[in-house]
């Protein structure tokens, strides 16, 4: 059992690259996405953005996180979600417990600020998912989802959300119906391109801004990294 808790350790502490290893090319790379969020509208500060995924294993919430990390070391005041009510990986990469969380807040059985957690960068907060529950998306479409998400912006500069592949469920487009922007994670050589556009699609449907597309693990002179694409 301490061998299985030890490799995942490592492993969690690999996908943090951003912590792990803030000089490499691929950390550059995430704050380069940083970079063209902030500027993506002219008219609109984006504040709260889902990032979400074609299909299953295609390193979103490596994505999402690493890009947390990546705003808060910028010294801004990040809350990362984890709105994936029913694969929640948030605890795992950041090492915290789950036992209250983001469900927990919208059934009223916490508060958001006690349910927030410190992460080991000063100005990132997390919000783990808390009990997985029967009916994810009737709790992701609730008033209280408004009003936890309303609650959020008075204490933090960016909300990040880390939502179910949008082909899969519906949770991803409920939320990008109540946030300023979505952002589509693409695996190089495993993304089908009819599902890409598909989910392409799926996010332009939104009330939220498709902000662009990160194509994740493209190799170039013998390093992986991440490309982003905004809209034009």
């Amino acid at each position: 059992m301490a061998l299985k808790k030890i490799g995942a350790f490592r492993h969690n502490l690999r996908s943090l690259i951003t912590l792990t290893n803030p000089k490499s090319p691929t950390s550059e790379q995430y704050r380069t996405i940083r970079t063209n969020i902030e500027f993506s509208s002219v008219d609109r500060h984006v504040r709260s953005i889902i990032v979400t995924s074609a299909g299953p294993g295609e390193g979103k919430s490596t994505t999402v996180a690493n890009l947390a990390v990546a705003f808060a070391q910028q010294g801004k005041k990040v809350l990362l979600v984890d709105a994936d009510l029913r694969k929640p990986t948030v605890q795992y990469t950041f090492r915290v417990d789950n036992l209250d969380g983001l469900t927990s807040v919208l059934m009223k059985q916490t508060t958001l600020e006690r349910a927030v957690q410190k992460s080991e960068v000063e100005t990132l907060d997390l919000l783990t998912s808390g009990p997985i529950p029967p009916n994810p998306a009737e709790l992701l479409s609730s008033r209280a989802m408004e009003e936890t998400l309303t609650e959020t912006y008075k204490a933090y500069d960016y909300v990040i959300f880390d939502t179910p592949p949008i082909l899969a469920v519906a949770d991803a487009q409920i939320l990008g119906n109540q946030v300023d922007g979505s952002v589509l994670v693409i695996s190089s050589g495993k993304t089908d391109k009819d599902m890409a556009l598909k989910a392409k699609e799926a996010l332009a449907s939104t009330k939220s801004k498709l902000i662009g597309a990160v194509l994740n693990g493209k190799k170039m002179e013998q390093n992986s990294y991440y490309y982003y694409y905004g809209n034009k």
